[in-house]
């Protein structure tokens, strides 16, 4: 940390108790500064000889009796004042980046300018803060940081903007060319450690990353790492997935991390709500520049803190475009709600339906630039990967969300058929979900369990699938039936095609034995004799 020493006579500046303040000197004090509860006893002339305000002041008070000037609204306070004070008896003091700001407002408010004495206290912390501190990565982000308890004094003198650039100019340049100690919240990297297991002797410089900077950053306030952030970006050379990677680590330090237990406990989430604004408005509009995990937990953020619908659209329609990109897990979203899983689902279907658009969609869309309303034509093609990445991935969603005794059969079939269309494999991620929500919901009618069953092909089951299903006693008999004649068909093909004398493997759920034929007019009577015992 840079600091600055002003001054050469020893420290004279007593305290007694703990709000008077005095100089120690043979000569009696004539002025008394009160600063809030805080009194300081001093002398006239060192003060006035640096201050015009304090020139006014004293020339304007009653002459008949001991001078008491009050300046409480002085910005920085008893502390940012004895700086300013110490600074005109020519006592040491010294500056950092902790407390320069104040000092500098301080003496701003006291009118210590170079018209009223050269070299005067304004002058030195501007040569200070402009040759040393907003050159120095670490101090501009803490005196950025002390700007807060300062306003308005900071935004008029234009130092949190001079702060801001100094900042964003340090994090776009090309990581090749830092050379300073560049972040001090990182883990040190192995070769720094002495522990590089490729080192051959010969020390390299470490490899500085592009995203560097962005722990750092987490250490300011909302609404000025929005700032520094927007400021980046405006510069241009910051990758976009930089600025993701940034603004997912300032998401998990100050808006995700313990978010459902202080919702839960009834904590005050306003910062949090403040964080989520920053950085849903901050996320940069490339695709793919943030994961599609992040964005699921910021829908989930959204929707605990309870906040507005834009939010939620704007995700929605992100998460669409990327939803291949998802896992399981991503989409079991905490909500804010007594329903559970239900609202969770809506936002999955709203998502799902958001990807589905993009399937084969094609068109004008119309976008605003310099001259108005436009329209351009859009390409919105799904590759193959991705329409089977999200069949897969729903799939293993509906056998997740079956697991729950209060999810609605209408709401498990609606969000199955709306990726009917996208084209599996196999059928037996959907035959898993089914399973599972027959074995949580035992009280279905015959007809809900057509509906359920419905939802899969039996030629799209695996050899596998099929000889489990012969033997779920909670599949419904008419499909079991259906089962039997598939594996019997797989298996005799299997007796065609192999040598293996016609032995079929079997999956690690079920017995291994051989199917005969299928008895149909066997099947017909048990068919009746179970719809009479469920009736």
């Amino acid at each position: 940390m840079k600091y600055m020493k002003l001054g050469s006579k020893p420290d004279v500046f007593q305290t007694e108790g703990s709000n008077i303040r005095f100089v120690a000197t043979e000569l009696a004090t004539d002025i008394v500064i009160s600063v809030g509860d805080a009194k300081f006893y001093l002398h006239k002339f060192p003060l006035l000889s640096k201050s015009s305000l304090l020139q006014r002041l004293v020339a304007s008070s009653n002459d008949e009796k001991n001078d008491e000037v009050d300046i409480s609204d002085i910005p920085g306070g008893p502390s940012a004042f004895e700086i300013c004070a110490k600074f005109c008896y020519g006592v040491i003091v010294t500056l950092n980046a902790y407390n320069v700001l104040a000092a500098r407002c301080a003496a701003e408010y006291l009118e210590m300018f170079e018209s009223i004495d050269k070299g005067n206290l304004i002058y030195k912390i501007d040569v200070f803060l402009t040759s040393s501190v907003f050159r120095t990565w670490k101090d501009s982000i803490i005196v950025l940081q002390s700007t807060k308890s300062l306003q308005p004094w900071c935004e008029n003198l234009k130092v949190i903007n001079h702060c801001i650039d100094c900042i964003a100019s340090k994090a776009s340049i090309d990581p090749s060319e830092v050379e300073w100690s560049y972040t001090y919240n990182r883990k040190k990297l192995p070769s720094e450690n002495g522990i590089d297991s490729h080192w051959n002797g010969v020390r390299k410089q470490p490899m500085v990353p592009s995203d560097w900077w962005v722990e750092d950053l987490c250490e300011l306030e909302v609404d000025l790492y929005k700032r520094v952030i927007m400021t980046i970006k405006a510069k241009g050379s910051t990758p976009a997935a930089v600025i993701g990677e940034a603004l997912r680590a300032y998401a998990y330090r100050r808006l995700l991390g313990s978010l459902e237990d202080a919702v839960s406990n009834g904590v005050d989430c306003t910062k949090r709500r403040a964080a989520l604004d920053a950085i849903v408005f901050l996320l940069p509009a490339e695709e793919g520049s943030v994961s599609c995990g992040f964005l699921l937990k910021l829908l989930g953020a959204a929707c605990l803190l309870e906040s507005g619908e834009s939010h939620r659209v704007n995700l929605i329609k992100r998460i669409g475009t990327q939803l291949d990109g998802a896992s399981v897990p991503d989409l079991l979203i905490p909500l804010n709600t007594n329903e559970d899983n239900i609202s969770s689902i809506d936002l999955i279907m709203a998502i799902v339906e958001e990807f589905m658009s993009r399937n084969g969609d094609s068109g004008t869309e119309k976008f605003q630039d310099d001259e108005g309303i436009v329209d351009i034509e859009k390409s919105t093609s799904v590759s193959s990967a991705s329409k089977l990445a999200v069949a897969k991935l729903i799939d293993g969603y509906l056998a997740e969300i079956a697991k729950d005794p209060n999810l609605p059969l209408p709401k498990l079939i609606a969000l199955a058929e709306m990726v009917s269309s996208l084209p599996r494999p196999t059928h037996d991620g959907l035959y898993r979900a089914i399973d599972m929500y027959l074995k949580e919901h035992p009280s279905l009618s015959k007809s809900e369990k057509k509906k359920l069953c419905g939802l899969m092909d039996c030629k799209q089951l695996s050899q596998d699938a099929c000889m489990h299903a012969v033997q779920n006693e909670r599949l419904p008999l008419r499909v079991v039936v259906q089962r039997e004649r598939q594996l019997h068909w797989q298996l005799q093909v299997s007796r065609d095609d192999d040598d293996d004398g016609g032995r079929g493997e079997w999956g690690p759920d079920v017995e291994r034995h051989q199917l005969s034929e299928v008895d149909e007019a066997g099947q017909q009577q048990r068919w009746e004799r179970e719809e009479q015992r469920q009736q």
